[in-house]
C-alpha cells in the first residue's frame, strides 16, 4: 500500500429538502386546509478516526466528498426525511486544517474519535406551516437551505512513543529493521528511506512503537532534500533518538545540523527529551571512537545522553532501547488512581429490651 500522508478534499453537506404546497382533499370535506409538509434536513458531513488504517491514499483518488439531500416534504403532512450523513475514515492521528493549512478543525488521536465538520441545511417549511386565523389557505412553502460547502487538508501525523531523526545514511532503518519486525529498504546510499516506518520495539517486557522518518539535511525547513514535511510524524513523540553516523569525520557539525532543523520546523521538537546514538561503531578502531565519542558529547552538552551503537552488529543497542523505555514512561500520563468508596457509617448493634 503506497504510504500519503496529506491530501486536499472538497466537502459539502447536504441541502434541504424544499417544502410543499399541499390541500386535503377527501369526499365530503369540502374546504380542506393546507397539509404541505416540511422538508427534511440536509445530511451532515463527518470525520471519524478508525483502526487499521496508517495512510490517506483513499483520498489521492476521490476528493470531492458530498453529503445527501434532504427529502421534499409532501402532502398529508408528511415531512421529508433527513439525508444521509458522509462520514470520512481516516487513520488514527489525522489532523483537519482549513484551507490556509493552519487553522486546525480537528485533530483526531484515538479510535473512535468523531467530529462533525459540515452541517446539513434546514428544511423548508411547508404551508401547513404558515396557516392563520385569517390566511386559511396559504399557497407558500420555501426552499430549503442549502448546506455549507468548504476545502480542507488531512494531514496525518503518525502516533509513536519514539522517533529516529539524523543525517541521510546514518542508519535509522538499520536500526530500525534490528530492533522490530519492521523491514524498511536498507541501502548505502542518501534517502533510500521516502515515507516514515512504523515499528513496535521490545525491550525487556515493555513494547513501544518508533517511527523512522526520512533523514535531513542542512535547509530542510526551506525545502532543501525531502524537506521537513515528515517531521510532523515525531511532533507527537515522547522521545527522539538522535543517530549520528560514527564513520564522518565531524560528528558535532552533523548533530548540529539536525538540530538546527529542528529548532527551525518548532512544534516543540526541540525541546523534548533526546538521546543521542553515535552509529556504525563497528567500522571504528579504539581510539578514533574516542575521539569522536568526546566530540559528540561536547556537542550535546549535558542535556542529551550520548550512547555508542551499532545497529548492523546490535552493540549497544539494548542499551539505547532501555535508556528510549524510560523516557518514555515518564513522558505518559500517570495512571489515575482509583476512587476507593467511603466507608458505610454502620451503628454497631446493641441488645435492647425488646430482643
Amino acid at each position: 500500500m503506497k504510504f500519503l500522508d496529506e491530501a486536499k478534499i472538497f466537502l459539502k453537506s447536504g441541502d434541504g429538502g424544499n417544502g410543499c404546497v399541499a390541500f386535503r382533499r377527501e369526499k365530503f370535506i369540502e374546504f380542506g386546509g393546507p397539509n404541505g409538509g416540511d422538508g427534511g434536513r440536509g445530511g451532515d458531513v463527518w470525520v471519524e478516526a478508525v483502526d487499521g488504517l496508517n495512510t490517506l491514499i483513499d483520498y489521492r483518488y476521490q476528493q470531492h466528498f458530498k453529503a445527501e439531500r434532504g427529502h421534499h416534504g409532501m402532502g398529508s403532512d408528511r415531512s421529508g426525511a433527513k439525508g444521509q450523513d458522509t462520514v470520512l475514515r481516516v487513520p488514527v492521528g489525522t489532523q483537519v486544517l482549513d484551507d490556509d493549512k493552519e487553522t486546525v478543525l480537528a485533530d483526531l488521536t484515538e479510535v473512535g474519535q468523531r467530529v462533525r465538520l459540515l452541517k446539513g441545511g434546514d428544511g423548508g417549511f411547508g404551508n401547513a406551516h404558515f396557516k392563520t386565523s385569517t390566511n386559511r389557505a396559504p399557497r407558500r412553502a420555501d426552499p430549503g437551505w442549502p448546506g455549507e460547502e468548504r476545502w480542507v487538508w488531512l494531514r496525518l501525523k503518525l502516533i509513536a512513543d519514539a522517533g529516529l531523526v539524523g543525517l541521510p545514511n546514518a542508519g535509522k532503518s538499520t536500526f530500525l529493521a534490528a530492533t522490530s519486525a519492521a523491514r524498511p529498504k536498507i541501502a548505502d546510499y542518501p534517502f533510500t528511506t521516502l515515507h516514515p516506518n512504523l515499528g513496535v520495539v521490545r525491550v525487556d517486557d515493555h513494547e513501544f512503537v518508533l517511527a523512522d522518518i526520512p533523514g535531513l539535511i542542512e535547509g530542510a525547513h526551506e525545502g532543501a532534500g525531502l524537506g521537513d514535511r515528515f517531521l510532523g510524524h515525531v511532533e507527537r513523540c515522547g522521545v527522539l533518538l538522535h543517530l549520528v553516523d560514527g564513520t564522518q569525520e565531524d560528528v558535532a557539525e552533523a548533530y548540529r545540523v539536525v538540530r538546527g532543523e529542528l529548532a527551525a520546523y518548532g512544534g516543540g521538537l526541540a525541546a523534548k527529551p533526546e538521546i543521542v546514538g553515535l552509529n556504525k561503531t563497528d567500522a571504528l578502531d579504539a581510539e578514533t571512537l574516542a575521539a569522536r565519542l568526546k566530540a559528540l558529547k561536547a556537542a550535546a552538552g549535558r542535556k542529551a545522553k550520548v550512547v555508542a551503537l551499532s545497529g548492523a552488529t546490535g552493540g549497544g543497542v539494548q542499551e539505547v532501547l532501555r535508556l528510549l523505555w524510560t523516557r518514555i514512561a515518564e513522558s505518559r500520563p500517570a495512571p489515575a488512581a482509583e476512587e476507593q468508596p467511603a466507608p458505610a457509617d454502620i451503628t454497631p448493634w446493641a441488645p435492647t429490651d425488646s430482643d
